[in-house]
Parts: C-alpha cells; structure tokens; sequence
C-alpha cells in the first residue's frame, strides 16, 4: 500500500515537473522576445549616438553610454538564450529547434517523458500488486484521473490494500502459521508431564533417560496439604463419637513435643476385615467374639506442612474432646451428606489409641 501510495504521488509530481518546466521554458522564451527588442533599441541609439558624435553634435559621454547599453542588452539576450537551451535539453528537446521557434514543444509532452514514463511504470507495478490493473495504452494523466475518481486518496489506498492479492495470500499464510504454531505449543506442552496434584514423590519407578509406554506407571505422587488422621476406634468407643468433635493429635515423631488439631469428618461404614478383598467367613459356627476396631478419619486443622509435615504410616494417638460442642460441616451426626473427593484419598497415618 505505502509503495504504490509513493507512486502515485511521484507520478503526479513527475507530471507537474514538466509542466512548469513548459510553463518556465515559455516564460523564458517571450524574454528573450524582449530582449531581442530591448537588443534592437540599444543598436538603434548606438548607431545615432555614434553618426553624431562623428559631427560633434553629441558629447563623447553620450556614445560611451549608448554602447555600454548595447553590451549590457546583447549579453542580457545570450544569457537568456542559454537558459531556454537549457531548459529545452532537460525537456529532451534539442537545444536549437528545426523551425527556430525555441517555445515549440510537443503537445503530450508532459506524458512521454523520460521521468513521467518511469512514474507511471512503478505505480502500474505498485497497483497490480493491489489488484488493480493499468496498461501503458493508459496515459499517466489518464491514470490520475481514474484514481482522482475513487474519491478520497488514502480511503482508496486503504480499501485496494485490503482486497490486494498479495495481502489475501499474507493473510492466508498467517493464519496456517497460526495453527502450525499452535500445534506446535500443543506438541510441546506434550513434552512435559503435569501431575493433577502438588505434592511430593513416594515412589519412582523411572530414572532419566528411560523410555516409557503409554499408561506405564512412572511415580507416585503424595499431596502435602490433603493430610487426614484414619484412627481406629474399638466399637465400644464409636458411641460417643460425633462429626464435628474436637480431637488432639500426639505424632510419635515428634516425640509429643506438638500437639496437632483436628475435628472428626466421618466413620468408615465397615471395620477393616469386612472390606477386605476376601471378607472372612465362619461356616464352622465356632465363633469367638473379638472386639472390632472402626476407621475414623480425622481431619486436621490449622495444619501447615512446612512447619511441621506429616508422613504416611507414621503412629498418632488422638484424644477425642467428646464433651465439647461438634462444630463444621455435618456436626453431630454420624453419617455425612456429602463426601467431596479429594486428590490425595490415600491414608496419611495409622493410629491407634482411647478416646475420651
């Protein structure tokens, strides 16, 4: 657009240039005319100043000031002469014309120079790439006229470059390197492995360099802040037992240094023997009664793992606040509405020991 934009605007100078240098090249040419006539007048005078001052009629100063008027006119005239020769050779025209008139010119001649034709050349270029197709039949007056025509200059600019070939093809071409691009970022994002969790790894079973399969298990992923307490309370302390109630937590590898809080959030709805893959069957009738032990998960509060992090499988006594008024979601009850699923559904710790 900025290129044939510039072509118009050089081809419209290019056609302005030569017609001032015709406007100048007249101009120049009808000085001359008065010179020749100023050159006409001082030759006169001279030649009479001279007849009389032969006859003492008139004084010597008068002679010398008619020739000096006679120089002056006649080199007045030759300057003039060379700037219209030299003007005429910047047109391309012969210094000295075949007929004598130094004034001709051709008629078209602001539309077959040298300068004009290169102008109109480019901008036939610069619009074709726009869409718009000129031909040298076209003169360069003729051409402008067109464009003078589309109405205001730099809307049409705007509009040609918009529906240009050229800028149809860019535009194409952006957008599949856009999808290329984009399928690019997705191969690479592939590259990377992104676990759904924050957490740390417990378990590796691949080493740098390594080639894996498609659901080949690489780790194991343990969540720091999805933390919960699985107490196994025996099935004569479940009675008191509440949702919501306060419980302390004793962690043996502290050495009962901290105290961790927590609150019940739920009772597993079975002892560990009975969802066991193969529940235990006693077809013999010899039962012993043995008392049972109920998971209770507790949740912990207030915890922060980079103070004071909790492992999985480590031994925590809890103490259950069963006096204490439950509080959180569900309290009181023994049964939750809703259990949400949680990332690290894993145990974090075995623990074992009275409530009260």
């Amino acid at each position: 657009e900025a290129q044939a934009r510039s072509a118009r605007w050089n081809l419209q100078l290019a056609v302005q240039d030569v017609d001032s240098k015709v406007a100048l090249l007249h101009a120049r040419v009808a000085a001359v005319d008065k010179n020749k006539a100023v050159l006409a007048l001082a030759q006169v005078e001279f030649d009479r100043a001279r007849q009389l001052v032969a006859t003492s009629d008139v004084s010597r100063e008068v002679y010398d000031r008619r020739q000096a008027e006679l120089s002056s006119a006649s080199a007045e005239l030759a300057q003039t002469v060379a700037e219209v020769h030299q003007i005429r050779v910047t047109l391309g025209l012969p210094a000295q014309p075949a007929g004598g008139d130094l004034g001709q010119t051709p008629a078209d001649l602001d539309e077959t120079f040298s300068s004009v034709l290169e102008a109109q050349a480019a901008l036939i270029q610069s619009a074709a790439q726009l869409g718009v197709v000129h031909s040298f039949d076209q003169g360069p007056k003729a051409m402008l006229a067109q464009f003078e025509k589309l109405g205001d200059i730099d809307v049409t600019f705007d509009k040609l470059a918009a529906d240009a070939p050229a800028v149809k093809q860019a535009e194409a071409k952006l957008e599949t390197a856009m999808r290329d691009l984009a399928a690019a970022q997705l191969d690479l994002r592939y590259c990377d492995i992104i676990a759904d969790i924050d957490g740390a790894v417990t378990r590796r079973n691949v080493n740098p360099g390594n080639y894996v399969q498609v659901g080949q298990n690489l780790m194991a992923v343990r969540s720091l802040t999805e933390v919960w307490i699985d107490a196994n309370f025996k099935e004569t302390q479940l009675g008191d037992l509440r949702i919501g109630q306060p419980v302390d937590l004793y962690v043996d590898m502290y050495g009962g240094a901290q105290v961790f809080k927590g609150r019940i959030s739920g009772f597993t709805m079975g002892t560990g023997s009975t969802l066991a893959l193969l529940p235990p069957e006693n077809a013999t009738g010899n039962f012993i009664k043995v008392v049972q032990r109920l998971p209770v998960r507790v949740d912990l509060v207030d915890y922060d793992p980079d103070r004071s992090p909790l492992f999985i499988g480590t031994s925590v006594v809890p103490y259950v606040y069963i006096n204490k008024p439950p509080t959180g979601p569900n309290a009181g009850k023994f049964l939750q509405a809703f259990v949400p699923q949680s990332p690290g559904a894993a145990p974090a710790a075995g623990a074992s020991g009275p409530g009260r």
